[in-house]
């Protein structure tokens, strides 16, 4: 067997396209940005299972949804962010993402309702075959190049999970990644769980109408205040041309999103109190330390962004105040914990993370042979041991998502320009002997320890580390020789 797919009865004849991206979100129209800049001529499509341009800013339509990064570094590298607020909403990220693709024609490219089901490699051809459920019909598109943009979380359902006595709750759940439009929680008591990115955006949102909200968190996250307005950026869009100002206030947020991590690295305890310090002078005197006390040091999980400190501003008008401890189980009128605290709940959101997923669920084999990513290991950050002509857009886990995915898509250009210029059909990182294998995320997040054995393994060194480091990627991915000792290329055939 050679990996190629079966026509499915009915398909029509077999596409042939050069690059297929998979997923039209934030990832997915900038690789397409990239791909056409390089290569104008070079036919590809967007595969996108949904109805719409947007991913992640198109599925979530919460109260409040907006960004945990600033449009500079979330942005895309080639389109300024013209925007007053740094801390982007979730429409205008939509629209955002929307324009580029208008503008640059790539709208025309995607696909919607195509949800690619299987990927086979056949060596001999050199080509992915793709098994894609269209409008539910199967057809068969055959590519050069598989380029995966799809995330890596499910977008069919978030994490929920069970809890004791829920059945007795006579109230309304809600999770964030599927919101009813129809909600209407003015008046209403609402009890938000957990106290991620989604939690702290949602408590100050709903507490502007509700009868009050309380954030129930398990244990505390790190909350930092930052003003939703840049102030130095809309100083220099006054003065210099717009992608000139944007490219500096970008250059300005990556360093001091980076001071910040290798300070958290070198020196936890003293940033961990200094966080915790200035979270208390935006509440009431006397506030309980231990709901501004998480039991881990600043980024072994993500820091919770607050524009203006809205949800501080929340707490302090009383419209809102924050429950630490585990839930003993629930009651007909809300949620009592174990330590006999009662909260008192018409409504109760659970904001209790994402349910992981890797590419889509899409399923790879080489040759007919099934690829299990979880023994593969990753290369620069964006390709698998063993895969060829594959790649996929992860982005930084301590920075904005989109600095590392403009970073893989000048990477994949500059692979495919290198075939190009040396009549390669193939090419497919190797893992060499002796490099031992480390998890591919080291986070204490949740939903990162629930998924982390399914994930692909990095290494202890390069390319096989991922540093998290946009300089040393920077250096790595735009700089450095595309043919090292690790990546092999192969003509087609055997």
């Amino acid at each position: 067997m050679d990996g190629t797919a079966e026509v499915p009865a009915g398909a029509g004849p077999v596409e042939e396209l050069d690059v297929v991206i998979v997923g039209a979100g934030l990832s997915g129209i900038g690789a397409a940005a990239h791909l056409q800049q390089a290569f104008p001529r070079r036919r590809y499509a967007i595969l996108e299972s949904r109805d719409a341009i947007g991913g992640t800013w198109d599925l979530f339509r919460y109260p409040g949804v907006r960004s945990d990064s600033d449009m500079y570094t979330l942005g895309y590298s080639f389109k300024p962010w013209h925007a007053p607020k740094a801390i982007a909403d979730g429409p205008s990220i939509r629209t955002y993402v929307r324009e580029t693709a208008a503008e640059r024609g790539i709208d025309r490219h995607v696909r919607f309702r195509h949800r690619v089901l299987r990927a086979g490699w056949s060596s001999q051809r050199a080509r992915w075959s793709l098994e894609v459920e269209a409008d539910g019909r199967l057809r068969r598109i055959d590519c050069r190049f598989l380029w995966m943009c799809s995330g890596y979380y499910s977008y069919a359902q978030g994490h929920r999970p069970s809890f004791p006595g829920e059945e007795n709750f006579r109230g309304l759940f809600v999770h964030p990644q599927h919101w009813p439009e129809s909600l209407d929680y003015a008046g209403r008591r609402v009890v938000v769980i957990g106290s991620g990115a989604t939690a702290v955006t949602l408590v100050p949102e709903l507490a502007k109408t509700a009868a009050h909200v309380t954030m129930l968190q398990r244990s505390p996250t790190y909350i930092i205040t930052r003003p939703a307005v840049d102030k130095m950026a809309e100083a220099l869009k006054r003065r210099l041309p717009a992608l000139w100002a944007y490219r500096l206030v970008r250059a300005k947020n990556v360093g001091l999103g980076m001071l910040v991590f290798r300070l958290a690295r070198r020196y936890p305890q003293a940033l961990k109190q200094r966080l915790i310090g200035m979270a208390a002078t935006q509440l009431p005197a006397g506030y309980d330390a231990k709901h501004l006390t998480p039991r881990y040091n600043p980024w072994e999980q993500r820091l919770c962004l607050v524009p203006d400190g809205d949800l501080f501003a929340a707490i302090r008008r009383g419209q809102a105040s924050i429950a630490t401890g585990e839930i003993r189980d629930f009651t007909a009128g809300g949620i009592r914990l174990v330590s006999g605290e009662e909260l008192p709940a018409d409504i109760v959101v659970t904001a209790t993370g994402l349910q992981l997923n890797l590419l889509g669920d899409v399923a790879l084999s080489i040759d007919g042979r099934p690829v299990d990513l979880s023994r593969t290991m990753v290369y620069k950050g964006m390709m698998n041991s063993g895969v060829p002509n594959f790649a996929s857009t992860f982005g930084y886990t301590n920075a904005s998502w989109t600095l590392k995915a403009d970073l893989t898509a000048g990477y994949v250009c500059r692979l495919l320009r290198h075939m190009d210029r040396h009549g390669w059909d193939v090419a497919v990182p190797q893992r060499e002997p002796g490099v031992a294998e480390r998890p591919f995320i080291d986070f204490s997040s949740g939903y990162v320890v629930r998924f982390v054995d399914r994930m692909p393994r990095q290494g202890e060194r390069r390319p096989w580390r991922l540093y998290q480091n946009y300089l040393l990627d920077l250096l790595t991915l735009r700089w450095q020789r595309v043919d090292d000792a690790a990546m092999k290329f192969a003509k087609a055939g055997p």
